[in-house]
This record gives structure tokens, C-alpha cells and sequence, in this order.
């Protein structure tokens, strides 16, 4: 049990952590503290957080667990904003999609105290952003993974653990780089791609036609494309260098399908069909059992 969840970042992610903490019975208060005012406020209004803070340091006053909820980008400001509340004592997570600007950030900022830290990044979200899509439900069943760092104290990092499967969350440990290389692949590269094929129909000039035709395979390939600008625009910047090297392998498999088409060479093209759809129909999302 915690005493006090301070909340930085009242949207999606945090709202949706604040929830699940509050049913699990795993925290007495939440005070909470975000850019917008009104955002706060309606957290407050919808029972999220019990206690709007006015900046983030006090929103870490008196928190013996903390979570950081904004964008990846804002991880550095909003560190050097709390550091002087920081202590030992005081377990700090956060929810970034990348993770080694995140701990590069903290190691800068919190120095003595990065042992504090505990980064993790949940599978988890929608492409609706904002408070008012917070899902008590959001985390259930969902990866988390959690990436220390050779200064990590051990019983944060258990404290870490234990808090993500007390929300019924698979927690799953791995080293920042090969975090930030596989999701780099699995995640940001996908992204990439639904953005540039949404662009790249709508700057055609029968794109109101095409759209109009377009059905299911549309619908669920581009989802993701209805993401959150400003949060994508962070991480892809963020994770550059690996997501550019998935790009490559891309464009050149891309590449090898068009001259497999420009050729004729349907036994080829078949081939390769075959083994996309395989790979895929074996796949199961979650972690390697065994």
C-alpha cells in the first residue's frame, strides 16, 4: 500500500494507471498535476486523482510512488522540475514508449538519486488520447517491460515489478537497447508506415475517391495512423537511429515484392505471400512461454 501517487501527466496513460492503483486498494491518495488546468481538473471531477496539484513538484510532495505520464521529450523538464523532492525512498516510473533518451534523462538529472528510477513501458493504450478515455481496464492482461540500469536500487525495481502485477500486467525485464531496437521494429516502424500510407493517399488528387471505397483491410491497417501527433512525433524522433535501420530493411523488402511484380514472377511473389501469412497466423502476442 502507498500513501500518496504522484501523478504527473493526467491523460490516457496516467488517468488509467491512477484508476487501476485506486481499485487494486494499492494507494490512499492521488494528487495530480498536468500542463493543461483543465485537464486536471477533469481528472479530479472524474474521480482520478483526489488532489490537483499546481505545478509538479508538488504534485511529488509527499508521494512515496511517483509516475511519469507525459511525453517522451518532457521526461528531462519534468525530472529537473521534481528533483528537489526526489529521495530514496520514492519509487519513480514512467510510461515512455522509448527508453534510453528517458534514462540518459535521468541519469543527468537525478544523479545521486537515479537509483529511484525504474523505467517501464507498458503494451498498452488506444489511439484516443486524453482523461477522458482513462480505462481502469487499460493495463489487465497487458506486457510491461521494465528496463534497469546498473544504478537501479533492487528493491525499487521489485517494488516496480510488484506494482504492475498487482495490475494483473505481465512484467517482462530487458536492457533499454534491446527495448528500444525491438519496438523500434514492432511498434515505431508500423507507425511510421500507417502515417506515410494515409499521406501519401491524400496527396493524390482522387483521394477522396479512393477513401470512399476504402473498407476493412483500410480501417484496421491505418488505426494507428489516428494516433497522437505531438506524443508519435516525440518518440520517432526519439528512437531515430533504430527505427531508421528498420526503415531500411523495409524499403529494401519493399523493393525486392515490387521487382518480383514488375518481373511477372508470380511463383516468387506467391513465395513470399506464403511466408508473411505463415509467420503471421503463428503469431501470438505476449512473451515466449518456456
Amino acid at each position: 500500500m502507498f500513501e500518496q501517487l504522484g501523478l504527473i501527466g493526467c491523460g490516457l496513460m496516467g488517468g488509467s494507471f491512477a484508476l487501476a492503483l485506486k481499485r487494486a486498494g494499492l494507494v490512499k491518495r492521488v494528487v495530480g498535476y498536468s500542463k493543461s488546468p483543465s485537464t486536471t481538473e477533469r481528472a479530479r471531477q472524474m474521480g482520478v486523482i483526489d488532489v490537483e496539484a499546481p505545478s509538479a513538484l508538488l504534485a511529488v510532495s509527499g508521494a512515496d510512488i511517483v509516475l511519469l505520464a507525459v511525453p517522451v521529450a518532457a521526461t528531462e523538464a519534468t525530472l529537473k522540475a521534481i528533483r528537489h523532492l526526489v529521495s530514496k525512498d520514492m519509487l519513480i516510473m514512467d510510461v515512455g514508449s522509448t527508453k534510453r533518451d528517458v534514462i540518459d534523462a535521468g541519469r543527468r538529472v537525478l544523479r545521486d538519486h537515479v537509483g529511484s528510477f525504474v523505467p517501464c513501458h507498458p503494451i498498452a493504450g488506444k489511439e484516443v488520447s486524453g482523461v477522458e478515455n482513462a480505462d481502469v481496464d487499460l493495463y489487465v492482461g497487458k506486457q510491461v517491460i521494465v528496463t534497469p540500469i546498473d544504478r537501479t536500487q533492487p528493491e525499487q525495481l521489485q517494488r516496480a515489478v510488484d506494482v504492475w502485477q498487482k495490475l494483473q500486467c505481465n512484467v517482462v525485464q530487458m536492457a533499454p537497447e534491446a527495448h528500444d531496437a525491438a519496438f523500434a521494429a514492432v511498434s515505431h516502424l508500423p507507425h511510421l508506415i500507417a502515417f506515410a500510407l494515409v499521406n501519401g493517399i491524400a496527396s493524390q488528387t482522387r483521394a477522396e475517391d479512393f477513401l470512399t471505397l476504402a473498407g476493412p483491410g483500410f480501417r484496421d491497417f491505418t488505426r494507428i495512423a489516428a494516433s497522437e501527433p505531438k506524443m508519435w512525433r516525440d518518440i520517432l524522433l526519439a528512437n531515430r537511429q533504430e527505427l531508421l535501420e528498420q526503415s531500411q530493411v523495409f524499403q529494401r523488402t519493399l523493393k525486392a515484392m515490387e521487382a518480383m511484380i514488375e518481373a511477372g514472377n508470380a511463383d516468387a511473389l506467391e513465395g513470399f505471400i506464403t511466408q508473411a501469412s505463415q509467420l503471421r497466423a503463428n503469431w501470438r502476442m505476449g512473451p515466449k512461454k518456456g
